[in-house]
């Protein structure tokens, strides 16, 4: 059984910043891609970021591209999100999410099996 557990939500100012982590537990994730994903209510649940622990290789939704930053502390099994210039629409419960896939960065939720309990990040403009 794996475990993430998501921290670092809070309220901030647009143009702000705040970093996410999620800390991993419960197995290894050698072969795992870790993700971020966002939900608000009455949309979909969307892609945000996504790593490969062995690798690093990441990749970023259009929206957070150059705003946000994917990364891994494979030592503590923790991911975190560091996201700047933050806009009101980037507003959302963030989820950290894993999936065991041997290749590629997939964007699809169906492709993640494990899932925090989420984090709430508001946007004040």
């Amino acid at each position: 059984q794996v475990q993430l557990v998501e921290s670092g939500g809070g309220l901030v100012q647009a143009g702000g910043s705040l970093r996410l982590s999620c800390v991993a537990s419960g197995r290894t994730f050698g072969r795992y891609v870790m993700g971020w994903f966002r939900h608000v209510p009455g949309k979909e649940r969307e892609f945000v970021a996504a790593i490969r622990w062995t690798s690093s290789s990441t990749k970023y939704a259009d929206s957070v591209k150059g705003r946000f930053i994917i990364s891994t502390d494979n030592a503590k099994n923790t991911v975190y999100l560091q996201m700047n210039y933050l806009k009101p629409e980037d507003t959302a419960v963030y989820y950290c999410t894993a999936a065991d896939v041997p290749y590629g960065l997939p964007t699809a939720q169906t492709r993640y099996i494990y899932w925090g309990q989420g984090t709430q990040v508001t946007v004040t403009s």
